[in-house]
């Protein structure tokens, strides 16, 4: 995967991917593996329905894994960097967009705790791209997929805290 870039992650977001990639690579391969054979002693595949399930099952599964696996291998783990009024990877930005406040958080979306209802914007997004290192008061806008251009401007910059 050529220009990837560097992530930040909570410790807590690290070891849950650690976990979650230990899971998959272990009993979650070992089950697949199980159901694909059990498919296979059954005949025909080309009208074996489990054997294809399992076999979309396997792909998802090795998809995850590569995912999980190229964002640890790109990770910077810490805490979430004191915010100093700068939007930057790991920052809780309050914004106007669109004539819409939101606050969402600027990083990688493993990072947010289960449950946090808080949304999360890549660095790498139209609008993550288009606010990282602005301060506090400035203003810009981005182009959404849908081509429309889109007035952001920039309340807030607060600390994570997960």
């Amino acid at each position: 995967m050529n220009g990837t870039t560097e992530t930040w992650l909570t410790q807590e977001a690290h070891d849950r991917l650690q976990g979650e990639l230990e899971h998959l690579q272990g009993p979650v391969r070992a089950e697949i593996a199980k159901r694909i054979e059990e498919a296979r002693e059954e005949g025909d595949l080309k009208e074996n329905g489990g054997y294809h399930a399992a076999k979309d099952d396997q792909a998802q599964i090795e998809a995850r894994i590569t995912q999980i696996t190229q964002l640890l291998r790109n990770a910077t783990v810490g805490e979430a960097p004191e915010a100093s009024g700068v939007v930057e990877p790991g920052t809780v930005v309050t914004a106007t967009i669109a004539g819409d406040d939101a606050t969402f958080l600027v990083g990688n979306r493993e990072i947010a705790e289960a449950g946090d209802e808080l949304d999360v914007y890549s660095e790498a997004s139209p609008l993550g791209a288009a606010i990282m290192g602005l301060k506090i008061g400035a203003k810009t806008s981005y182009q959404a997929p849908s081509g429309a251009t889109i007035d952001v401007v920039v309340k807030d910059v607060q600390t994570y805290r997960g």
